[in-house]
């Protein structure tokens, strides 16, 4: 989650930049959006090709190993509740290196 916080962040930061510099953004944000699409197929496609031409089979099997957490990234973990006062909020019951919310 600490990730998308941070990248949330930047791109928040940008946006002032950008505003005090008055300067507006490269693209609108459906092309900007459509063009990271775009990155990120063609960035799958040639692992996808390279299995396919050395003669493996394609299935979703491999697809679910391989690419799936390289298109998704590390997804969160969820809380494993241990007894009373723990859960989402109390910072206990979580199986993540991430120090409590204030």
């Amino acid at each position: 989650m600490r990730m998308y916080l941070l990248s949330l962040s930047a791109g928040v930061l940008v946006g002032v930049v950008y505003s005090l510099l008055n300067v507006r953004s490269p693209a609108p944000p459906i092309v900007a959006l459509v063009g990271l699409l775009g990155i990120l197929a063609g960035e799958q496609m040639v692992p996808v090709l390279r299995h396919m031409l050395a003669g493996s089979p394609l299935t979703l099997g491999w697809f679910t190993e391989h690419r799936l957490p390289h298109i998704c990234g590390e997804l969160p973990k969820g809380t494993t509740p241990s007894g009373p006062g723990s859960g989402p909020g109390t910072g206990q019951g979580t199986d993540r290196s991430d120090p409590p919310a204030a």
